[in-house]
């Protein structure tokens, strides 16, 4: 990994230096074709088109396994888990679950002056599903932070899928997790293929309403592809860090050094980053990270950037226009910053707070907003599977709304409208 060093002379020069610094993360390629493929692959040939990718792509020419995964398998892989990776499961599970149903919103109801009621209904949807990569390494911590925070908003069904190795099984902590978390049905499938299997059904994939989790390209651009037929909670990028050492306090780098490189564990396209107005704590930073790194090779993002702020407001208006996935606040001032940076999936306020507490066992969920969309999108949370409708009782107010709607109706040219609304007055007047 190598570390790059920049410096920031006032805060007006943040949201060139936020795209400096996010361009030298690699590149992503274009899969926008070969998804669609796979995508009307699935949709014209069901299941046998699932099994086919997942012999090209996953078992690599091997037949597939079953597509769903056995309940006896899924109660052999928890039984036969470490107990403290087991233990570190339902820990997980159990802050994710009470923070998310402190999340729950109530049912609103509304009386407008005219007379009129408006009730705003929160309603799970009926089923969901939570996407869990592959490849590098099993992600258990992900079945935990989708299908927990899913059955906390009132989903009734909940699906997993994950990509099989080449023996065609499921990794064990996976299987184990859905059993702790009482997942309903788990699928050896992944890539694009598993995104429009769940998006559009097929013989054996009943539909979801939702469909959630991290991926690589593939996995987001299908979600991106098929969010008018399945309810996504966005497009998820590499992972981000950003941390911001403010303060005394800063020092001993080595903390936020291996916060570095364990976000830097989550691959090559990874965005790490940190910000400092001291530049000797950069200079330590800078050194800590060349020393640790090489005895850490899974530690694999291509670059470190550190970035020298001229104040604090610099250092603030970089973290803004960067909008990262995870910001980290190290120092002294880290209380008074958290509530200024308002633009970030996830804040982790002071020394103690690693952000890898938060991939695992703080409460908070990891899949977060990621590629700057922390400006307008929301940590995964129950409100993700849940929908508001809304109950609407005119009553004594028809005349008064009537009256209103329809002019603006025939504004509009829509004249049935307005004789639809106008057909209440003269019931009224009729009582």
């Amino acid at each position: 990994m190598r570390v790059e060093r920049r410096a920031l002379q006032a805060a007006a020069g943040a949201p060139a230096l936020a795209t400096e610094v996010r361009a030298l993360a690699p590149s992503a390629q274009d899969v926008a074709a070969a998804v669609a493929e796979i995508v009307a692959a699935v949709r014209e040939g069901g299941d046998a088109a699932v099994a086919e990718y997942t012999r090209r792509l996953d078992t690599h020419g091997a037949p597939p396994r079953a597509l769903r995964v056995a309940p006896d398998e899924l109660e052999a892989a928890l039984a036969g888990t470490d107990p403290a990776v087991r233990a570190g499961l339902k820990l997980a599970a159990a802050n994710v679950q009470t923070v998310a149903r402190a999340c729950l919103g109530e049912d609103v109801e509304v009386a407008l002056p005219e007379g009129q009621t408006v009730r705003v209904r929160e309603l799970p949807v009926e089923r969901a599903a939570v996407y869990v990569p592959g490849g590098r390494a099993p992600y258990p911590s992900t079945v935990v932070m989708g299908a927990v925070t899913a059955r906390a908003a009132g989903v009734r069904e909940v699906a997993v899928c994950a990509p099989p190795g080449e023996d065609g099984h499921l990794h064990p902590a996976i299987l184990a997790a859905c059993a702790l978390c009482g997942v309903d049905e788990v699928y050896r499938m992944g890539g694009a293929q598993a995104v429009a299997a769940l998006a559009l059904g097929t013989e054996r994939v009943p539909a979801v309403d939702v469909l959630v989790g991290p991926g690589n390209l593939y996995v987001q651009e299908a979600k991106r592809q098929l969010s008018h037929r399945v309810g996504i909670d966005g497009f998820a990028g590499p992972s981000e860090l950003l941390v911001m050492l403010a303060g005394d306090g800063a020092r001993p780098t080595r903390p936020a050094t291996l916060d570095l490189l364990a976000q830097a564990e989550h691959g090559a396209e990874s965005l790490v980053a940190a910000v400092c107005t001291d530049p000797d704590v950069l200079r330590e930073l800078a050194d800590d990270m060349e020393a640790l790194q090489p005895s850490r090779p899974t530690a694999v993002a291509s670059a470190a950037v550190l970035v020298e702020a001229a104040d604090t407001d610099a250092a603030l208006a970089f973290a803004q226009a960067l909008a990262p996935e995870h910001v980290q606040l190290v120092g002294a001032d880290a209380e008074a910053l958290a509530a200024r940076v308002s633009r970030a999936g996830c804040v982790f306020v002071g020394r103690a707070s690693g952000t890898a507490f938060g991939d695992y066992v703080a409460g908070s969920n990891h899949v977060l907003p990621t590629g700057g969309a922390a400006r307008f999108a929301s940590a995964l949370g129950p409100g993700t599977f849940r929908r508001r409708a809304s109950e609407v009782r005119i009553g004594d107010a028809a005349p008064a709304l009537a009256e209103a709607g329809a002019a603006v109706a025939r504004a509009e040219g829509f004249l049935v409208h307005a004789e639809s609304m106008e057909a209440r007055l003269k019931e009224n007047a009729t009582r």
